[in-house]
This record gives structure tokens, C-alpha cells and sequence, in this order.
């Protein structure tokens, strides 16, 4: 086992003084000065530690699956549900703000080591410096992006601009960094990842070894810069100036175009560092697949028809006899975590948690809830950064609702989750035409998982409505009857939300520790509340 190394670094922008900690890991996490060279850090190991930091972050039990996850109805919790009405815990958005900006350092340490005359060259021996750069400036516009995307103005670095407004990242000059503006961040997040990709040196390994993300193919890197930049132009077009361009130069700069270019993180296939759902999964049972979900899929909601991806989102929520004569002392759960749980098309096996109850409910309808699948929980689970599936529904929207583009990204969506070929031949040929409503509802099922994403899409397209998900006020159906009762009414725990939350709070110690610059940008913003809607949210 490697000896661990602490990253301590001061974060002005987070909680001021915060130290990055990695965990013991021969692949994740090599991130041990160079025994030969001692004064350059294995910046290809602090680029890994970054990356599983982002979706350790934003996937885990508490950031997603108590925030964005539910509130986006993929999930429904049978305990706590006072976070599924919006009554998220604020140390979740506390905590996502500080391993986002920790992450960002990370980034911006392996720029100052590429940059620096005095480490550059040593550097090099990892990777090209410029390629080491360009992947650095990729990953913190990711980052910046889900950090605006959450909270509105943030605190924000740039590698390529000295707007006086950027002071994230630089305690040294700015102790308590001003938030920048929304259209601000967004522009700049765009022209970094243009010129990210124009610096990239397709010929040469954006890291000569122990490239988790990009595998050492720099063309994936530069497919990667585009079309995140064509996800964030169509995030704020029509709001931001030049959205519309990058749009056209982001497809014409070359894009994702099979699953071969989806860039995640795949965990290890070990108990040490698996995914965090599947290490919440041992520990924990409180998290089902939602009845909203599943009635989508299930094509008694919206225009689809049975969707085949039900079966590897989901596991049956019952064993059959022969399972339970073949091994009765395994159960459900325990078949999940070792990968034996059987698939079955029996459509009665999958009801799931109705979603939004009162917590006085959740128990009595808890016994027909359906967890998550072994595909899903498994410990060498890759959390999707971005996925081909994605580009060809921003591609179908960029093309006036393109019905080719449409099918093509239900296909990719399909294919990668394992569907068989007629099943997906079946669904993509019975597919109802393409419009906004049709391709952003599939887009929202083939972002299952990525509920952060799918939150931003909703937030600014307003699907899928009001006949797929359940919003405040609305009445769902109970799975089974409680004290006379079929029906219960979704009653949110925030007064002013009568629709999915907007943004979340700025977290608590900035508001102690920079209370100046949290005062402003929360003014700038419209007030430092759930339902302040940011720029680009036109629902």
C-alpha cells in the first residue's frame, strides 16, 4: 500500500483552509513525489485523484442521491424523505462547494507545475505540458460549470483570462475572492474549452501513463472539450452572447460520435475504492428506484411504450421460487452486490417508491420498492462525465429537433446499458416523432444517473412535465393503501417552491467567513434562496 500524501492547499473560495486527502490506491491515486525527481509531483496521479474527487462528490449518497437524484425522480428515498421535499441537509451543499473547489485546485496545481520554468520540463516526462494543461483547463470548466449551474455566481479561476473579477484560486492575493457573474463564468467556460482543444497535441499521450480518463488519446480529450462546450452553449443560448457560435464551432471542432468517447470514471473492481453507491449500497438500503421512474419506463407515463432499459436500471423487487430454493439463505440485496441477481421481464416484479410521501407513509409503502440494478451497483461502476448519447440529443435540439439525431442517441443510450439489438431496434423504430418534448424526455432517461445534468436540463426546457414527474401539489398513487387512503398530495418542505428547487443555498461558513462577497452575489442573483432562478432557466 502507498504511502498517502496530503495536498494541503488554501481554498478562499471554500471554507478558506481545507486539505485534500487521497486514499490509498495503487491506480486512483499514485500520487507520490517522484522517488527519481522529487521535486515534481506525478501530476497524471493528481489529475486521477481530481477526477474521482468530481464524482465522488456530485455521485454519492448524500450530494446526488439525497439531492439532485430524488428531486429529479430517479430515486425515492424510504427514510429520510424530508430530502425528497426539497429539505435537503446543508451540509450536502456545503460539501459539494468544498470537494468541487478542492478538485479545482488540483486542476490549477498540475497548470502551475506545467507552467512553472522551474517544473515544466520535469513535467514533461508525464506528458506533453500542453496536453497536461488542456486536459486541466477541461476539467475545470466541468467543474465551474457544475458549480454556476448549482448555486449561480461563484468564485471562479480562469487559466486564460485576468478578468479582475476571477479571484478564485489565488489566495495569496485574495483571501475573500469577489463571485463572478453568471454570464461571466459561462463565457469564459466556453472560451476555455475552445482554446483548450485548439492547444491540444493530437499526435503526442495527454499522459504517458496511468490516463484513467482519456486512456493517453488526446483526440478523445479534444471530443471530450467540444462537446462539453456544445452542452454548455446550448445551456445558454440566447442568453449569453456568442452561445450561438460556439454551438456551430464546438460541432465543427469534431464531437463524440460512438460510446467508445465516453469519458467517466471507472472505479475499482476491489472493496477499497469501488463506487460510492455501491459502498453506500453495503452499508445502506434506503434508496429505491422511484414509482415515477419506473412508470416511464414502464410506458404507463408519457408516449414511449415499455422501455427495455427498465430491466438494466432496475432489479425486480422479488426473488423467484427457484432462486429461493436454489440458495434461500441469499437475499435480494446480497445478490445485487455480487452480480447474480437475475434479470426478469415479469413487469409486476417492478413498482418502486412513490415519490414525495410524507415520512409517515414511506414505510407502509417501502415492501414493493425495487433497488437500483447490479449494473448500477457494482463496485467498478463508471460514473459518466459526459456520453455520445448526450451529443446526439444536443445535436437533435441544435438541428431543430432532428428525428435522426434522436434515435441515434436513444440507440447509443441503449447500447452502452447492454439492451439486445431487437429490443432496441423495437423501441427506436416505434419511437414517437421528435419535438422539445419527446427528445428531452429521453434525453432525461438517458441521463439516468446523471441527475445533476438532468436537473439543469429541466430547469431550462421545463421537461419532462408535469405527465411524467410529480410536482408540488400534484396527487400520486399510493402502492398500497394506508389507513383508507390511495391517493397522497406531494407536499414540499420549502414554502416558496411550487416547482423543482432552482439552486441551492450558498453554503453556510461563506456566509461567515466572506460575508461581503456573499451579500453581493446573493443581491446579484436575486436572493440567496431555492427558488431564485438562474440566467439560463426559462421554465
Amino acid at each position: 500500500m502507498k504511502n498517502i500524501k496530503r495536498y494541503a492547499f488554501v481554498l478562499a473560495s471554500a471554507f478558506f483552509t481545507t486539505t485534500a486527502v487521497v486514499s490509498c490506491s495503487d491506480s486512483f491515486e499514485e500520487i507520490n513525489t517522484n522517488p527519481n525527481n522529487p521535486e515534481v509531483a506525478l501530476t497524471y496521479g493528481i489529475y486521477n485523484a481530481a477526477n474521482k474527487a468530481v464524482t465522488d462528490a456530485t455521485r454519492n449518497s448524500f450530494e446526488s442521491a439525497r439531492v439532485a437524484l430524488p428531486w429529479m425522480q430517479y430515486s425515492a428515498q424510504t427514510a429520510y424523505t424530508e430530502e425528497d421535499r426539497y429539505q435537503y441537509r446543508l451540509t450536502s451543499g456545503d460539501a459539494l462547494w468544498r470537494n468541487l473547489y478542492g478538485a479545482a485546485s488540483n486542476y490549477k496545481q498540475i497548470i502551475d507545475i506545467n507552467t512553472n520554468p522551474q517544473t515544466a520540463v520535469a513535467a514533461s516526462a508525464y506528458g506533453s505540458n500542453k496536453n497536461q494543461i488542456a486536459a486541466s483547463r477541461v476539467m475545470l470548466s466541468y467543474v465551474f460549470l457544475n458549480l454556476a449551474d448549482t448555486f449561480g455566481d461563484i468564485p471562479y479561476y480562469s487559466y486564460g483570462n485576468k478578468d479582475a473579477d476571477f479571484q478564485a484560486l489565488n489566495v495569496e492575493e485574495f483571501l475573500k475572492p469577489k463571485f463572478a457573474s453568471q454570464q461571466k463564468v459561462y463565457a469564459d467556460i466556453m472560451k476555455e474549452l475552445q482554446e483548450a482543444a485548439a492547444m491540444v497535441e493530437v499526435g503526442k499521450p495527454v499522459f504517458t501513463q496511468g490516463d484513467l480518463l482519456f486512456g493517453g488519446d488526446a483526440e478523445k480529450l479534444v471530443k471530450f472539450a467540444n462537446s462539453l462546450r456544445l452542452r454548455v452553449a446550448t445551456r445558454v443560448k440566447g442568453v449569453v452572447p456568442g452561445a450561438e457560435a460556439h454551438i456551430a464551432s464546438a460541432i465543427a471542432g469534431g464531437l463524440m460520435t460512438s460510446n467508445d468517447d465516453n469519458v467517466g470514471v471507472t472505479y475499482e473492481n476491489n472493496r477499497t475504492n469501488p463506487s460510492p453507491l455501491f459502498q453506500d449500497f453495503l452499508e445502506r438500503s434506503d434508496f429505491s428506484v422511484s414509482k415515477t421512474f419506473i412508470d416511464l419506463l414502464k410506458g404507463n407515463t408519457a408516449s414511449f411504450g415499455l422501455d427495455p432499459r427498465l430491466f438494466k436500471y432496475v432489479s425486480k423487487n422479488k426473488l423467484s421460487d427457484e432462486e429461493i430454493a436454489a440458495n434461500p439463505d441469499k437475499t435480494l440485496k446480497e445478490r445485487i452486490i455480487d452480480g447474480s441477481l437475475s434479470e426478469s421481464t415479469d413487469l409486476s416484479l417492478y413498482i418502486g417508491q412513490p415519490y414525495g410521501l410524507d415520512q409517515s407513509l414511506s414505510t407502509s409503502q417501502a415492501e414493493q420498492s425495487n433497488f437500483f440494478s447490479k449494473h448500477v451497483y457494482k463496485q467498478d461502476y463508471t460514473e459518466i462525465l459526459m456520453e455520445y448519447s448526450e451529443v446526439e440529443f444536443l445535436l437533435s435540439e441544435a438541428n431543430g429537433w432532428s428525428q435522426s439525431n434522436y434515435e441515434k442517441g436513444v440507440r447509443a443510450s441503449m447500447e452502452k446499458w447492454g439492451v439486445n439489438s431487437a429490443d432496441i431496434d423495437a423501441f427506436v423504430n416505434s419511437l414517437p416523432p421528435a419535438n422539445a418534448e419527446n427528445v428531452m424526455t429521453q434525453k432525461y432517461v438517458a441521463l439516468f444517473m446523471q441527475p445533476y445534468e438532468a436537473w439543469a436540463d429541466y430547469r431550462r426546457t421545463g421537461y419532462p412535465d408535469t405527465s411524467v414527474l410529480l410536482l408540488p401539489g400534484e396527487t400520486g398513487t399510493l402502492n398500497v393503501p394506508f389507513e383508507g387512503a390511495t391517493t397522497y398530495m406531494f407536499e414540499p418542505l420549502i414554502a416558496d417552491l411550487t416547482d423543482l428547487p432552482t439552486r441551492l443555498y450558498y453554503p453556510t461558513l461563506i456566509q461567515t467567513l466572506n460575508p461581503q462577497n456573499y451579500a453581493a452575489a446573493a443581491t446579484a442573483i436575486g436572493g440567496d434562496k431555492m427558488s431564485t432562478k438562474l440566467i439560463w432557466d426559462k421554465n
